[in-house]
């Protein structure tokens, strides 16, 4: 046995205990559905519950950092390197207008949209990979790419990419890659464009990557997407030939892009996820203070639209052209990713038949990160990981 597998184990089986006795929170079945008390009982129970899980995020999501309220744009400027880029002419369109002409055109053609070419540039210092990433923007500390590497001592052809949730730190989800790599799975956690080594000078939190800078947002996930396929590119580069993806929220999005335009990766989980882009951002607690700045420029149908490009409701056909299989793990009270958000994109997936799991946890968006649901939710993602890599 690998040095580290019997204390992994050991939280596994712990861990599945406590993942059975959340039916009982969710009206699965034991001693307090059996009678009409023990149903007023639960009712009282869940209402009472939900409630304190409801001030904790509030708290949490309060207690994030300064948010400030960015200026709205089209920033049309952003869509100049985008390979579907068409100029703008003289034929009157609006940049809205012109911005959903791109945005259709960056759908029909997403494998031209998500393309690149292989950086020449990788370099492992320590358990640091840089590399200059695909695509260029106006910031220069943006504009290299970072992963921190997990290895396992031994030899494996398998191996993980770990995309973190918004405003994530650089220490943030390392945890889950060292459980990985206890686990024989060597693991790649790559920092999100503006995000931790990436973040722009002066600013504290990661707020170019989703803002009211509409085109600017889409860029921000067309690059975390290229520069996710470059880390595989380097894994493939390194001898591993079977690949999955964890991303968490945000990284959710992104992991599900990147997966309905490689191939290679064929086990995924998205941990809070969402059919929608536009929608999470218009009602979501955690980005009001974008929608601050969107409103009164533009609706939410509008949105909708300058956003196809990265909404992963744009490309489930695309996602189930190639064999994968999927685990999906949602939040029963988050108010990020609503569970109506979460629910539609399961009703894609089962419209088509594609192999997948699932798992509520009774917790919300910014709760999960906290004991003990934190190791419940590692324990369904290990574990699945572990099942079919």
């Amino acid at each position: 046995m690998k040095a580290g597998a019997k204390p992994c184990q050991f939280i596994f089986r712990i861990m599945s205990v406590v993942s059975k006795e959340t039916h009982l929170w969710k009206g699965g079945g034991g001693v307090l559905s059996k009678s009409r008390w023990g149903n007023q009982l639960r009712t009282a129970f869940q209402r009472s519950y939900q409630e304190k899980i409801s001030r904790w995020e509030n708290r949490l999501a309060n207690g994030g950092g300064q948010r400030v309220v960015r200026p709205f744009d089209w920033g049309l400027e952003w869509t100049d390197g985008w390979p579907c880029a068409v100029p703008v002419t003289s034929d009157g369109l609006d940049p809205a207008h012109h911005l959903n002409r791109l945005n259709r055109a960056a759908v029909e053609h997403s494998d031209e949209f998500f393309a690149y070419r292989t950086p020449s540039d990788f370099q492992l210092d320590g358990r640091l990979l840089r590399f200059t990433s695909p695509v260029a923007t106006p910031h220069p500390e943006n504009n290299v790419a970072h992963a921190q590497w997990f290895p396992v001592s031994g030899q494996s052809r398998r191996a993980v990419i770990v995309l973190p949730h918004w405003n994530a730190q650089s220490h943030q989800h390392a945890g889950l890659c060292r459980i990985l790599s206890l686990l024989g799975l060597p693991a790649l956690r790559v920092s999100l464009p503006y995000h931790d080594f990436r973040l722009l000078a002066g600013m504290e939190r990661a707020d170019y990557a989703v803002s009211p800078n509409v085109s600017r947002t889409v860029d921000a996930g067309r690059q975390a997407v290229i520069d996710t396929r470059c880390c595989l590119d380097w894994l493939q580069a390194q001898g591993y030939e079977k690949f999955g993806i964890v991303g968490t929220s945000l990284g959710s999005c992104y992991a599900f892009l990147t997966s309905a335009h490689d191939a290679r990766l064929q086990v995924n989980v998205f941990n809070l996820f969402s059919l929608y882009f536009a929608d999470v951002v218009w009602y979501g607690l955690s980005t009001r203070h974008v929608r601050q700045g969107l409103e009164g420029h533009v609706e939410l149908e509008q949105l909708r639209q300058s956003w196809a490009a990265i909404t992963p409701l744009s490309y489930m056909d695309q996602f189930a052209r190639f064999p994968k299989r999927s685990l999906l793990l949602s939040a029963a009270y988050d108010t990020t990713f609503y569970p109506q958000f979460s629910e539609a994109m399961l009703e894609e997936i089962r419209r088509r038949n594609l192999p997948h799991e699932t798992a509520v946890l009774p917790c919300g968006h910014y709760t999960l990160a906290r004991t003990p649901f934190q190791l419940l939710d590692a324990w369904h993602i290990c574990s699945f990981l572990k099942r079919w890599l």
